[in-house]
């Protein structure tokens, strides 16, 4: 006998297969359904429609006594009466109808005998099952309650493939007296039995049972998925919230989905654990007592967790976003709750984006003696706005390559007042974060927005750092055509040597399916590559900055904006031709999927040990300039994160240091090495 489960996707595919009651059959198979099996039976999204009581002729006579399951799976039973049987779909006997419509089915003795008319009970989503009422008074399936495996009986002719087809709960037979209810959703091994239970326990010969289904669906609010679906438009900045403390020092979405970010922080330091190694040894030291640190970053559940270390070490924090779609709404109000001052929320238009930066800064009686920004707009605002607070201090560390450029430009220009901490260049940013967070985030971000198939596409990616790199090696993995623009030759070469195609924008912009910025730069696609674009295709930056794409250049009268889904738009020209824009030029992964949160661990363990840096340095070690993360730190880092894989290092003996002319305990490499 083999068992054949359809997904309820392809379920459209396969011709229905409706069962009916049969004469009774000797034979009496087993039939084993795994867990796999039953779970590839749930039904799809959506109602399920009203039961249809089988009409009272159909019912067969009540059972007597000594019936009721019990009696049913009895070892000692001898021929059971035949329960059901599916119809058969063989075109020999498609010809074998009554008159009145009935179906004329045909016994192993070759008896043509007449099914009563099935009535198909129909099952909304999420539905399980359990067994009430009726004759012989049936157990109730109920979580943590089990029932034995029952045999099933069906009619089959000798030698014959018997292939039972479930569909969807759709296809469930019913038969009369006894009643099915559905109960409330349950997992694993409950699964198994409730729907075992179904298939084989549906009543047998004289005793078989009316059924009875009501379908119990489990219904989800639209603030399921927390970040992006809350009904309420009103803007955060006009509502009057407090935490559970009676503070109301921040501006979150909404406090009432604490609770759900607070589950997706305790998620996010199971795999984060270089940070909670360094809030764990220390801790009892504290060395940011004192320090007040205002921050502008994403607002992930990742970020919480290094919030949250900074405040396990002392630090007090204010915390705005550095885009205005990537934070996380249930995340905020989790930090909201916990007492951190938040001011970010998902969507936040461009005056709200300045007006939560001059919140976390502007405030009475508080004022930050560091730094930690992600694209130099914190640091931008407070040079612009509030420039005395250079005073007091004390370092800036910035992470992205943009906020980089721009301390640079500080420095070169004799602007910059305080020591700064480059953590994009240090080689655990680099090599890991934007390298291989961005190999698997990529193709996240595009399959959420367009559900693509990548294998084929003509794909150019503008840049080869090591973010290029990373979008280059997955989108060629998956079977996509990769071109690559550069500036640069040695990266240019490695492009090269890597097995994808150098060209210039111009030359393949009229063919590509995706285009893909990661640069750093200014209007790396301009209007002009827009216009020339072929229909339907996709744009998207992973870059930090909003600036690699003339967005501004496509908000004229003769474009029309349509909106597909959050963060996806089709531009429309004049003669019908559209490109998709994500999230509007911004960083894809981050505002239109996640992150890996290890990566992420290790970004955030190096912002970390730079606040520590910078915080405890005496006077004079660092200068108004912009540094990088000494080695040692880098390969600190590294080592908090090797346990995690069981991974054992190699250590040097004193004659194999001493031939190296290193230490024995590290750096290992010059900082002119190039990982």
């Amino acid at each position: 006998m083999s068992v054949q489960v359809v997904s309820a996707a392809a379920a459209a595919k396969v011709p229905e297969v409706e069962l009916k009651d049969l004469s009774p059959s000797e034979a009496e198979p087993q039939l084993g359904l795994s867990t796999a099996a039953v779970s590839a039976m749930a039904p799809p999204a959506g109602g399920g429609d009203p039961e249809a009581p089988a009409p009272a002729a159909e019912r067969p006579p009540a059972p007597g006594p000594g019936s009721g399951p019990a009696a049913a799976l009895s070892p000692a039973a001898g021929k059971v009466p035949q329960a059901s049987a599916m119809k058969r779909s063989d075109p020999h006997h498609q010809h074998q109808r009554h008159r009145d419509g009935g179906e004329a089915l045909v016994s192993p003795d070759g008896t043509v005998t007449e099914a009563p008319r099935t009535v198909k009970k129909v099952l909304g989503p999420g539905c399980l099952w359990r067994r009430e009422g009726g004759g012989g008074e049936p157990q109730i399936l109920t979580a943590g309650q089990h029932q034995p495996p029952r045999p099933l009986s069906r009619a089959q002719s000798p030698g014959e493939p018997f292939p039972l087809q479930i569909h969807s709960l759709r296809d469930v037979p019913t038969c009369p007296p006894r009643s099915l209810q559905v109960a409330r959703p349950y997992f694993a091994v409950n699964n198994m039995e409730v729907a075992r239970s179904l298939l084989l326990g549906i009543g047998r010969g004289g005793e078989a049972p009316h059924t009875t289904v009501r379908p119990h669906i489990q219904h989800t609010s639209p603030s399921a998925s927390y970040t992006d679906s809350s009904d309420d438009e009103t803007s955060p900045r006009d509502k009057q919230q407090k935490n559970s403390k009676g503070s109301s020092d921040f501006c979150v979405k909404n406090i009432k989905q604490a609770e759900f970010g607070r589950r997706e922080i305790e998620i996010a330091e199971q795999e984060m654990p270089a940070l909670m190694a360094l809030r764990k040894r220390a801790q009892g030291e504290k060395p940011l007592a004192g320090a007040k640190i205002v921050g502008c970053t994403h607002i992930t559940a990742q970020t919480a967790v290094l919030m949250e270390t900074l405040g396990a070490l002392g630090a007090q924090c204010r915390w705005a976003a550095c885009n205005i779609y990537s934070t996380l709404n249930e995340v905020a109000a989790a930090l909201a709750e916990s007492g951190f001052p938040v001011f970010a929320w998902k969507g936040e238009s461009e005056d709200d984006f300045w007006w939560c930066i001059d919140r976390c800064v502007n405030v009475e009686g508080w004022q930050p003696n560091m730094i930690l920004d992600d694209g130099g707009d914190l640091t931008h605002w407070i040079y612009k706005k509030y420039p005395n607070m250079f005073k007091k201090i004390k370092g800036i560390v910035e992470e992205s390559v943009t906020g980089v450029h721009r301390l640079y430009q500080l420095s070169k220009a004799g602007k910059l007042c305080v020591p700064a901490m480059n953590v994009n260049d240090s080689v655990t940013k680099q090599k890991f974060d934007n390298l291989y967070c961005c190999r698997e985030s990529i193709l996240d971000g595009l399959k959420r927005t367009t559900d693509m198939m990548f294998g084929g596409k003509q794909v150019v990616v503008c840049g080869y750092g090591e973010v290029g790199k990373g979008c280059c090696a997955a989108l060629k993995a998956m079977g996509s055509i990769v071109y690559v623009t550069e500036i640069d030759p040695i990266c240019a070469l490695q492009a090269c040597m890597d097995g994808f195609r150098l060209v210039k924008l111009n030359e393949v912009i009229r063919q590509v399916d995706i285009v893909i910025t990661c640069t750093g730069n200014k209007n790396v696609v301009t209007r002009e590559h827009l216009d020339r674009m072929k229909n339907s295709c996709i744009v998207c930056n992973m870059g930090h900055s909003n600036t690699e794409i003339d967005v501004a250049s496509l908000r004229t009268p003769e474009l029309t904006w349509e909106r597909v889904r959050s963060q996806v738009d089709h531009v429309i020209w004049p003669d019908g031709k559209r490109i998709v824009l994500l999230a509007e030029g911004r960083l894809l992964n981050l505002s239109c999927s996640t992150v890996p949160t290890f990566v992420l661990s290790i970004t955030a363990t190096t912002q970390a040990l730079a606040l520590i840096e910078l915080y405890n340095a005496p006077e004079g070690r660092y200068k108004q300039d912009v540094y990088l993360l000494p080695k040692k730190m880098d390969e600190y880092v590294a080592s908090l994160h090797l346990p995690t894989f069981d991974a054992h290092l190699t250590e040097l003996t004193d004659e194999q240091a001493k031939y190296l002319g290193l230490n024995k305990n590290g750096p290992f490499k010059p900082n002119y090495y190039r990982y």
